[in-house]
């Protein structure tokens, strides 16, 4: 039997051998895959960071634009706003004037806007019961010192409008309502407005 177990030893000796190097040669393999896994492992990690970082800059941009956009749109309606207050603050303004003044203004307005001057001023209806034939002859004198025609007349019918006059020659009109006239220089007169408002 001493053969034999010394043929059985060398055998179980050369498995054990083999199986070892089988061993040593699949741990062999797995620390080669385990060692390309955590490199490929830290190239997708850096990757995804420097994707993150470059989206999250992205996104930050995107938001501060918009931001920007949306301060910049308030401020202009803020402004807007502001700029509407002051002509209406105008408006009130010229509507407020003292009787005198305010005939003043309106004659003036009809002798400097008639064409003809046979053009029939139209008022509101406070106006033209206030003051309405003060302004028409206020008017006609102003116009025949300057040696034009003044026959200005004080129309029957009154229109529904805050301050100034309408002048009509037939079917044709031309509109010296304040809120036409503030209308006409708000264009002209905003970036003035602005400077003052604003600095």
């Amino acid at each position: 039997m001493n053969g034999i177990e010394r043929m059985t030893g060398r055998i179980a000796g050369d498995a054990r051998a083999e199986a070892e190097a089988i061993l040593a040669a699949a741990r062999a393999r797995a620390d080669g895959v385990r060692a390309n896994y955590a490199t490929e492992a830290r190239r997708l990690r850096e990757e995804m960071l420097a994707r993150g970082e470059q989206d999250a800059a992205a996104r930050h941009r995107r938001l501060t634009g918009a931001a920007e956009r949306a301060s910049r749109q308030a401020q202009l309606a803020c402004r807007q706003a502001l700029l509407d207050e002051a002509f209406a603050h105008a408006l009130e303004a010229l509507c407020a004037l003292p009787e005198r003044d305010y005939v003043n203004l309106l004659a003036e307005l009809a002798g400097h806007a008639a064409g003809s001057g046979r053009e029939e001023i139209i008022l509101c209806p406070a106006d033209r019961l206030r003051c309405g034939d003060r302004v028409a002859a206020r008017a006609n004198e102003l116009r025949r010192h300057a040696g034009q025609r003044g026959a200005l007349t004080l129309a029957q019918e009154t229109r529904d409008f805050r301050g100034g006059l309408i002048l009509t020659d037939g079917s044709v009109e031309v509109n010296c309502t304040f809120a036409s006239l503030l209308r006409r220089v708000r264009g002209r007169l905003s970036g003035q407005a602005a400077h003052v408002l604003f600095g």
